[in-house]
């Protein structure tokens, strides 16, 4: 093949080369030595030949350049593209992983086939449908930041990551969609390239630099080191220049390398996005306990409804309804560590708890939102023969849940088996770091020790008490049972009070 400087000669033109800042280079002697007119030896695309543009005053429109080095240098002899080659040579490159990936294939998913009615599915699995939907078109139309989609087989994650990249080609600007499986295969493949342009340097860059990014499938490739490696190196340059990379996934991102996990979970930068939906080609959603959630039933419950009845309480009642929201929406913003929401019923613990997990809903996670009874009913009916859900496998989609809300813990059976899940579940928590929301009537002196122990950690849990009164009239407890306070009152059988914790309140 005749290479570019070759070419120049065959055409009848004097190759020149030029040094890094755009003066001719001479050879040894002082003339255009041999070196000038040879080809790439390690350049980006020197095989595929190609002028520069003809009024290029670096390289003449020849389109390399040779740098001004002394003989023995690595890069003595060597041709180098230049400036004026940098578009059409990116777009080689780019052009290259697309032949590696399915994207033709997938020319059908765009926005518009994108279905949001999909039937069977619960008003939150439709939900995220709508919140994935809305996200991936904000993000196809100004591509900033990561955008992670997660969800079961079959949820809708690869129609729309595929959408970005249709609606990008189709604007004319650069994309690359490939499956990660698919994409390892592509840099090994490199390693057996006898074109240094095509060879594995040439093909990591390509991918790593791409003005925008999507890897399908995380997860699902081989865990080898080397596979490993490359990802990491691969995220963490793209992490660091803040590239634009979408990225969907089967796992949850706490089974992921601990390195990839750390970037993916950087909330200002990435946005984690869970779909609940129901396989489109048949089968279940994602099992992570939120078909257990009854969080559609409190959808009104936001931080914009919520009240702090001023002129209806006593001033120092509204103030502390104004800070318990203050702490529910710092929680929200940024999940971490345990919230407990003390107080009586009816007093706007539930009401906090949901505006925490419907704000996260909006943010596209899929938080698990339950009272108490019904969690423990939902696993007592896995023995049941009929159950298509093994106990073990609804146990740990609840206790790993990305965000769980216990509402009302306290108001269960208190049986040795539910107190044994109950502290099994939250120890499970505990230890991991998981944010959780728990809302309780209890006093805390009537907790089970164990739990109790977890809750007043102040490394890891924050404890408001709502001091207001209840919106409407608590029912009379039984006789004997724990004493409520009346509006504004001190709780009975309350431990005497703490200082402050990080919540302004005082714990009981």
């Amino acid at each position: 093949m005749i290479r570019p400087f070759e070419n120049a000669i065959a055409k009848g033109r004097t190759p020149r080369s030029s040094s890094a800042d755009g003066r001719p280079g001479r050879g040894p002697g002082g003339g255009d030595g041999p070196a000038d007119r040879r080809g790439s030896d390690g350049g980006d695309g020197g095989a595929h030949g190609g002028d520069g543009r003809p009024d290029c005053p670096r390289c003449g429109g020849l389109g390399w350049l040779r740098r001004d080095v002394a003989v023995g240098h690595p890069d003595f002899g060597k041709a180098f593209p230049c400036d004026c080659l940098a578009d059409e040579l990116e777009a080689r490159r780019l052009a290259g992983v697309r032949d590696a990936s399915n994207i033709a294939a997938l020319g059908h998913m765009t926005f518009s086939t994108f279905r949001l009615d999909a039937p069977g599915n619960t008003p939150e699995a439709l939900r995220s449908l709508q919140i994935a939907f809305d996200a991936a078109s904000h993000f196809a139309a100004q591509p900033a930041g990561w955008l992670v989609l997660q969800g079961g087989y079959g949820c809708g994650k690869t129609h729309l990551a595929a959408a970005i990249v249709n609606a990008r080609l189709g604007q004319g600007a650069p994309a690359v969609f490939i499956a990660v499986p698919d994409l390892l295969d592509h840099l090994r493949a490199a390693y057996a390239s006898d074109v240094p342009q095509d060879g594995f340097d040439a093909r990591f860059e390509a991918v790593r630099n791409a003005p925008l990014l999507v890897l399908d499938d995380l997860g699902t490739e081989a865990p080898t080191a080397w596979a490993a490696e490359k990802l990491f190196q691969l995220l963490n340059h793209r992490y660091n220049a803040k590239l634009p990379t979408v990225i969907t996934t089967n796992h949850d991102l706490d089974v992921l390398d601990e390195r990839l996990r750390s970037r993916l979970g950087h909330y200002g930068l990435v946005r984690p996005i869970t779909i609940s939906a129901l396989d489109y080609r048949g089968g279940t959603g994602q099992a992570d306990g939120t078909e257990l959630s009854t969080l559609h039933l409190y959808g009104h419950m936001t931080f914009q409804t919520w009240d702090v009845r001023a002129g209806a309480v006593e001033p120092a009642a509204a103030e502390n309804l104004a800070r318990a929201a203050r702490v529910a929406r710092s929680f929200a913003e940024a999940p971490h560590g345990w919230l407990v929401l003390l107080g009586d019923h009816f007093c706007g613990k539930t009401h906090l708890a949901a505006a925490i997990a419907n704000h996260r809903m909006g943010e596209g996670e899929n938080p698990v939102f339950v009272v108490v009874p019904d969690l423990l009913d939902h696993l007592r009916a896995t023995f049941s023969p009929t159950s298509r859900v093994r106990y073990d496998k609804r146990f740990e989609d609840i206790r790993s849940s990305r965000l769980l809300i216990l509402d009302d813990l306290g108001t269960e059976s208190a049986t040795p088996w539910a107190q044994e899940k109950l502290y099994q579940l939250l120890n499970h928590r505990y230890t991991s770091g998981l944010p959780t929301v728990i809302t309780t009537a209890t006093p805390l002196g009537d907790i089970p020790p164990r739990l109790r122990s977890r809750m007043l950690d102040r490394r890891v849990c924050t404890i408001f008490e709502i001091q207001a009164p209840p919106y409407r009239p608590a029912p009379a407890g039984p006789a004997g049972g724990t004493a409520r306070r009346s509006a504004g009152g001190p709780r009975t059988g309350a431990p005497p009070p703490r200082r402050p914790t990080r919540a302004g309140t005082d714990p009981r």
